[in-house]
């Protein structure tokens, strides 16, 4: 059974920093394409950055410069740095995983929310100004 957790939400004022986490269990953490996505209130859930298999990352025009994502295999961990953060970056996060293939491995990542098939229950970040 496919289980994502997310944890290290929080409330903080503008130009702060979070670190976001996402464990991971049952799925093949090495192979699978993993992505980190919002939602705000009245809003649809969008990419905010993605890491393939290898390590490749991808972001949202909106996070450049401000937001890394990382992740440790060995722990079965994904991570979000944000920094200088924003009141247009009040969310819901939530993490996903896409699972291509027993045999296939996500060669580059994706910021496309219907490639994923997996979620967690979300952490919620709030930015104050």
């Amino acid at each position: 059974q496919v289980q994502l957790v997310e944890s290290g939400g929080d409330s903080v004022q503008a130009g702060g920093s979070l670190r976001l986490s996402c464990a991971v269990s049952g799925l093949t953490f090495r192979r699978d394409c993993m992505g980190w996505f919002r939602q705000a209130p009245g809003k649809e859930r969008e990419g905010v950055a993605a890491i393939g298999s290898g390590g490749s990352t991808a972001y949202a025009d909106s996070v450049k410069g401000r937001f890394t994502i990382s992740k440790d295999s060995g722990k079965n961990t994904m991570y979000l740095q944000m920094d200088s953060l924003e009141p247009e970056d009040t969310a819901m996060y939530y993490c996903g995983a896409a699972s291509l293939g027993v045999y296939v491995y996500c060669v580059a990542p994706r910021l496309r929310r219907s490639d994923y098939n997996s979620w967690g229950q979300g952490t919620q970040v709030t930015v104050s100004s």
